[in-house]
């Protein structure tokens, strides 16, 4: 019998209605998951830096409080224990120069919040099978952006 281990997601977002429906539309993916959610910059790098146990993939919102998605995405990557983890960036805005230096940053891909929730499935599904597809390789400039088809 083989026995699949769920991919551990970790969620960094400010917005509890965007925690809500992320964690939704988890639940409707076909793909074993299990998920946690922190609310800001400072509890996201506080839970990755005191928990024994890694996510498997990070969603890192941009906008948050306290500490922003720019500033956790570098102290990450800056660190020994953590820069392994790879980072799906998860904002509601999209600028291709904010998006150039977030690939050159190191972060995986980059995925724009659709508002709809059946594309809010997709695109959070896409990026699982691209990060896995990955396997922890360094993010390509082709597929560093996934979009809703």
């Amino acid at each position: 019998m083989v026995t699949l281990t769920p991919i551990h997601l970790l969620l960094a977002d400010d917005d509890l209605d965007d925690r809500l429906f992320f964690k939704e539309a988890i639940d409707e993916l076909a793909i074993a998951t299990s998920v946690t959610t922190v609310s800001d910059g400072v509890e996201l790098m506080h839970h990755l830096n005191s928990s024994e146990e890694k996510p498997h993939v990070l969603f890192l919102d941009l906008n948050m409080p306290r500490k922003n998605g720019f500033d956790c995405l570098e102290e990450i990557k800056r660190s020994e224990a953590l820069n392994h983890i790879p980072v799906v960036i998860y904002s509601t805005s999209f600028d291709a120069e904010m998006v150039n230096v977030l690939f050159e940053k190191g972060a995986q891909h980059y995925v724009c919040k659709p508002g709809d929730f059946m594309k809010l499935k997709q695109v959070i599904h896409d990026a699982l099978i691209a990060v896995v597809a990955s396997k922890n390789l360094p993010a390509s400039k082709d597929n560093f952006v996934i979009e809703v088809r």
